[in-house]
């Protein structure tokens, strides 16, 4: 099967010399498509088995690779098992209209800030003045659809439940409580304030000027913008467990592709309309790489956050003074935690007689030629959109 540093491997050079890439979309290509290569190097280690040295191809641990962050995975599951609070939870998700994906495409960092910190923003307001009581909520950004078209929004878990103003008593709720239409019109509200401050100040010159920011916000003001809030299925750890798929990774997972031929690429994508069906998808190199580019984050951005009394400043006191509100400290569901991640190390031949464990990247001889010919230019000075 194909992975996506092949394809990168047989479409950037090409992709980089028609288009442009910000700094950091060139160093995720870069990333990508040394990722376990003899550009990357190898190292030596030890069979998990037969106690035999052997070599393995380094890995790029890229944010972007979708190779390189199942332990990470792993290790943030984990951790929000252990925080599970014994309430339910909702499932929550702001999307933004189509007419301000242009601000992710030229201001992505300062567009997709706003929107995260909107989303947190509005599950706290509409706590206090509605339900009043002091919230908290774990929000995720995503970019991307399953064709990896362009569609930010924001991922939330809520506990249905929160301190009371006076931080005494812990009040709760069911989640019909959390009315939808609220939280879309606190979102629109916060968001459309948040870029009109960054305009103001000047952080969005990025933006062409046949593109005003007065004039965009009044197409999008009027809209009626879309909240989804629902029980989470399955859960809260369902719903941890399908944040997770997200966190780590940018719009595409190697086991989604099954072929790269004659510079089109096949892939298996979920229908949105008919829910789990399955469907195959067929898309030129040049598309595909061009799509994967716009998810790529900027620099440093972190795609998720926590707010309310979930934020990372009193996480942990507020968790422990909520169990003991709550009366239930010892019944919170930690006994479904994932195991901690321990990886088997075998070398080519253990390998092939446990076909039922997962192959490893391993390393050629020393004398096979190099798997990688590609040249890359340097990044241009001014980021551009792609």
């Amino acid at each position: 099967m194909a992975d996506l540093g092949e394809i990168m491997r047989g479409e950037a050079a090409e992709y980089l010399r028609t288009h442009g890439a910000t700094p950091v979309q060139h160093k995720d290509i870069r990333a990508v498509t040394r990722c376990r290569t003899r550009e990357a190097g190898t190292v030596t280690v030890k069979c998990g088995q037969c106690d035999d040295p052997y070599r393995l191809f380094c890995s790029c641990r890229n944010c972007s690779c979708p190779s390189c962050q199942g332990e990470a995975r792993a290790k943030w599951l984990a951790a929000r098992f252990e925080e599970i609070l014994p309430v339910d939870y909702l499932h929550v998700v702001f999307t933004t209209p189509s007419e301000l994906n242009v601000l992710a495409l030229f201001c992505p960092r300062e567009f997709y800030e706003a929107l995260i910190r909107a989303a947190g923003q509005a599950v706290i307001d509409v706590g206090r003045f509605v339900l009043h009581a002091q919230l908290g909520c774990t929000t995720e950004l995503q970019t991307w659809t399953p064709l990896m078209a362009l569609d930010p929004h924001a991922h939330c878990a809520v506990p249905a439940g929160g301190f009371s103003n006076d931080g005494v008593r812990w009040i709760s709720f069911q989640p019909k409580d959390l009315p939808a239409a609220a939280l879309a019109k606190r979102f629109r509200s916060l968001l459309c304030k948040r870029i009109r401050k960054a305009a103001q100040q000047g952080k969005l010159k990025q933006l062409p000027s046949t593109i005003p920011v007065e004039q965009l916000l009044a197409k999008v003001l009027p809209l009626e913008w879309e909240v989804y809030a629902e029980p989470a299925f399955g859960g809260p750890q369902k719903l941890f467990e399908y944040l997770s798929r997200y966190v780590y990774r940018v719009a595409i997972t190697n086991d989604r592709i099954e072929s790269y031929e004659n510079r089109q690429v096949t892939f298996r994508r979920r229908s949105r309309r008919h829910g789990k069906q399955v469907k195959r998808s067929i898309m030129h190199g040049q598309e595909f790489v061009r799509r994967w580019l716009l998810h790529v984050p900027p620099r440093g951005f972190v795609r998720i956050r926590s707010y309310g009394f979930l934020g990372n400043r009193n996480r942990k006191r507020n968790m422990e003074r909520a169990r003991q509100l709550i009366g239930k400290a010892n019944q919170a569901p930690r006994s479904s935690s994932p195991q901690k991640l321990r990886l088997l190390r075998l070398c080519p031949k253990c390998s092939e007689q446990n076909r039922s464990k997962r192959t490893l990247h391993f390393a050629p001889p020393p004398e096979v030629a190099s798997q990688i010919t590609l040249s890359l230019r340097p990044p241009p000075i001014p980021p551009v959109a792609a």
